[in-house]
């Protein structure tokens, strides 16, 4: 990619995020929309992202792939990884050799290889002292994202994270909490229709995701909302 169109890819993946923040926008659609450009924009293999519950815990909200979706939770089980440490200091994490990373996250490590991971970027998403997640940027091939990649990256991860801050004006922690719960629950229901459409139509997981997504979007619906359709029985897809 040139100079000129890689400049033009940022821009148009910088007007496409802040579109999507529009009024009662979908939160779980906007963030696995940011998972995926920032796959396509920053040329790395995988993204995931992580944001807090009332309780400050760490849940999984979004990622680019079933699989990486599924280290993300284990990371968040076993208590270790660059992303927690992220969340944890509020600043950027990267490791370059996840292979030499086996005495700080022995299982993280360990997994992340499993799945063909070499290599790991968190960058945290946060406003002034209020970190509420972390944007988590895999590849299967070692080595560092660039200065200029790093920063694309937290740029994004600080349009995401205004964004969901100032929602409706968002300017009270119980606003944004009950928020981040409802899409919590939502998750929940997602998760469940992914199944029902995984063992119906012969599908795996991601692919099941991917056909509820596009229902969705084609209907102008709520994830949720056709995710929960499909669990109770009122609806199905073709």
């Amino acid at each position: 990619m040139t100079r000129n169109m890689a400049r033009h890819a940022m821009t148009d993946v910088f007007v496409e995020v802040a579109d999507t923040l529009i009024d009662d926008f979908d939160l779980i659609d906007f963030l696995h929309l940011l998972a995926e450009r920032c796959v396509d924009l920053l040329e790395v293999s995988a993204v995931g992202l992580l944001l807090t519950d009332r309780h400050g815990a760490l849940r999984v909200m979004a990622a680019s792939g079933e699989e990486t979706r599924l280290l993300e939770l284990f990371q968040i089980q076993v208590d270790e990884g660059p992303c927690l440490d992220c969340f944890r200091s509020g600043g950027p994490i990267s490791v370059g050799d996840l292979a030499e990373s086996g005495s700080r996250w022995p299982q993280f490590a360990r997994a992340a290889a499993e799945t063909g991971f070499a290599a790991v970027t968190a960058l945290p998403m946060r406003l002034r002292e209020e970190v509420i997640g972390a944007l988590n940027l895999f590849d299967i091939h070692p080595g560092e994202l660039s200065a200029q990649q790093q920063r694309v990256g937290q740029a994004l991860a600080d349009v995401a994270t205004i964004g969901i801050l100032q929602q409706r004006a968002i300017s009270s922690r119980d606003l944004l909490t009950a928020q981040l719960e409802n899409a919590l629950r939502s998750r929940v229901v997602i998760e469940q229709a992914k199944g029902v459409i995984a063992e119906r139509h012969g599908v795996d997981q991601g692919q099941a995701f991917e056909r509820l997504r596009a229902a969705a979007r084609n209907h102008n619906r709520r994830l949720a909302d056709l995710a929960e359709a499909i669990v109770e029985g009122s609806e199905q897809l073709a």
